[in-house]
């Protein structure tokens, strides 16, 4: 197909789409909506989209009854004469916009076309109707709740590009599942692939995908995390859609590949997002019937904020020949498509910091915008550490410093539409490896990493046979590695108990010393208690409960340091030694049990 001529490119897809309904030849006009009734029947629309560029797609303008397909699904997915929609499963929102708000299911669907200078034309009304453009065609879903919130979500079309671009809006988050997400489920044999190495759930250094459940046969964990039976050659490794995740700010896009085709989600700049630049959420799932891709708007599993409402999220659905993307689509002529919520350029501010002092050297930084309406973030020049950060709503945010994921500094500033808000250099003052320690486990960056399976904990369920044993013997400061002798995770049902020896010398035991344990996520209310020599620390409060995450791919939680001042008179010049064990009042087994990743333990002198 991809040596045809245009016409001739037109006429196959066309083809294509007979069996699903009948058209004229009039409705293959280049780039056009042709209104097609289901049955002949006025009061059962679908729209059908030629953006001349090889894909053709069909929204469907009426609720059919169905509990997986609803009014503003896309409904078929033609590319290059390929079908890529499963027409009994949707190309949709959540599970369908009929079903995002509890008590709701009208959904309107309007299609037109616009032009460049904004004026639109709608889509014709009768059976076969064609209406022809040379810009650009928008399609609306709008979806009202029972308690006055407006949920609006666009299909953007602009001529000769193979791409459906994406807006949402909401004025009030979803109550049927809690979250904002697009998902297309592609039939597998035409999308067998995940997307490259690099990328969220990308192959992996043994030629497989982490969100790839064929062959599997059971659930290790819930209905969403899976291991294969005894023979398999992978028996004993685990796959689940919440393997294909990437700290947000590492990745542009994701997807997968088939014969002669591509399929890619790219991402806008997730200002309307929360959880900030390191959220990890599922992405994609790999089933022996379909290749699920899903862009998340907002997801709660593992969120640190509050969700964010009253933003426009863009998204688009990309179309190759089999090549992942190099370059973001153009997104300007989103201008003149009127829609609620968008914000130009121009109104728009920034903020510039002319440098960060108190970096560690060969650290990574990032700095971050938040408010309760937007996020953004930036990295600073490796060397300068100057940094600017663009494009931002206007309001009042927090800026913080991140060393790798930890906070170590905030300040407020104010984004004005159209400048730039300017800082001198700000300088790092709330680092916790700053202050001199006695002996340090782990480095303070507010992650797990360095410690053991630290590098798999995103891709695979600690029960895998990939990781290793997460019962360790005691730990000898001044002897031990962390990456081999320390855990990443503790669990109260798993390898509780954990204990560490460390040496004071004479005038050391003369005062009372702090120990910190700083911690990354923690499950169940999970926090920990410890034990020095013979004196027992209390228990600390209990943080909130939260979604699962140390399972799923995630050690993203709240970062927290909590401090145990040891008397002097329980500290002993020679070996002293330190339990520490997980504290909490709720109940669970094995990796569901209260659990908490570690950042950095070490023992200091109080100030």
């Amino acid at each position: 197909m991809q040596n045809l001529t245009p016409p001739l490119r037109r006429a196959a897809t066309a083809l294509a789409l007979t069996a699903l309904t009948a058209l004229t030849p009039a409705a293959w006009a280049a780039f056009s909506i042709t209104t097609v009734h289901d049955g002949n029947n006025a009061a059962r629309p679908q729209y059908i989209i030629d953006t001349d560029a090889g894909l053709v797609f069909k929204v469907r303008g009426y609720d059919n009854g169905g509990s997986t397909t609803s009014a503003g699904d896309i409904s078929s997915l033609v590319y290059q004469g390929v079908e890529y929609a499963d027409p009994s499963r949707g190309t949709q929102l959540n599970s369908g916009a009929d079903w995002l708000y509890t008590g709701v299911s009208a959904v309107a669907v309007k299609a037109e076309l616009v032009d460049a200078a904004g004026n639109t034309t709608p889509a014709a009304t009768n059976n076969g109707g064609v209406v022809t453009g040379s810009d650009y065609i928008k399609v609306t879903l709008t979806i009202n709740s029972t308690r006055g919130g407006k949920f609006t979500h666009y299909y953007l079309v602009k001529r000769g590009e193979p791409h459906i671009h994406m807006g949402t809006h909401f004025t009030e988050q979803p109550t049927v599942h809690g979250q904002v997400r697009f998902i297309a489920r592609v039939p597998i044999a035409k999308l067998p692939n995940g997307g490259p190495a690099g990328t969220p759930g990308g192959l992996t250094s043994q030629g497989t995908w982490p969100e790839d459940i064929r062959g599997t046969s059971y659930a290790i964990e819930a209905s969403d995390v899976f291991g294969f039976p005894a023979g398999h050659a992978y028996a004993g490794q685990s796959r689940s859609k919440h393997y294909a995740n990437m700290r947000l700010k590492d990745w542009q896009f994701f997807g997968g590949t088939g014969p002669g085709v591509g399929m890619w989600f790219w991402r806008g700049n997730n200002e309307g997002n929360s959880g900030g630049p390191f959220y990890r959420c599922l992405l994609q799932q790999i089933t022996s019937t379909h290749n699920e891709l899903t862009y998340m708007v907002n997801y709660g599993e593992a969120q640190t904020e509050p969700f964010r409402l009253g933003v426009l999220n863009t998204y688009t659905l990309m179309f190759t020949n089999g090549a992942a993307p190099t370059a973001a689509p153009a997104t300007d002529w989103h201008r003149v498509m009127g829609l609620v919520g968008y914000v130009p350029p121009e109104g728009r501010g920034g903020v510039t910091v002319a440098g960060l002092a108190g970096r560690v050297p060969g650290v990574p930084y990032t700095v971050a915008l938040h408010n309760a309406q937007a996020q953004y973030w930036a990295e600073p020049d490796p060397v300068t550490g100057a940094v600017q950060i663009g494009g931002a709503l206007p309001g009042n945010y927090t800026l913080t410093v991140y060393k790798d994921e930890l906070a170590v500094q905030t300040l407020p500033v104010t984004v004005t539409a159209n400048t730039s808000f300017a800082l001198d250099t700000v300088a790092i003052n709330n680092d916790p490896a700053s202050t001199p320690a006695l002996w340090r486990i782990g480095t303070w960056d507010g992650t797990p990493k360095e410690f053991i399976n630290g590098d798999k904990l995103t891709e695979m369920h600690p029960i895998d046979v990939r990781m290793a044993p997460w019962t360790v013997a005691p730990f000898v400061v001044g002897q031990g590695n962390p990456a081999t002798q320390w855990p990443a995770y503790q669990w109260k049902d798993v390898n509780n108990g954990l204990v560490v020896r460390f040496t004071l010398r004479r005038g050391q035991n003369t005062a009372p010393l702090r120990l910190r344990i700083g911690t990354s996520a923690d499950f169940n209310s999970a926090r920990p208690q410890v034990q020095v020599n013979s004196w027992l620390s209390g228990v600390p409060a209990a943080p909130p409960k939260v979604t699962r995450n140390l399972t799923v791919g995630t050690y993203r939680g709240f970062n927290r340091v909590f401090s145990y001042d040891i008397p002097a008179s329980q500290l002993v010049v020679g070996t002293n030694t330190l339990f520490i064990n997980v504290a909490s009042g709720t109940a669970g087994t094995r990796f569901l049990s209260p659990g908490l990743a570690f950042d950095a333990i070490d023992l200091v002198r109080l100030p």
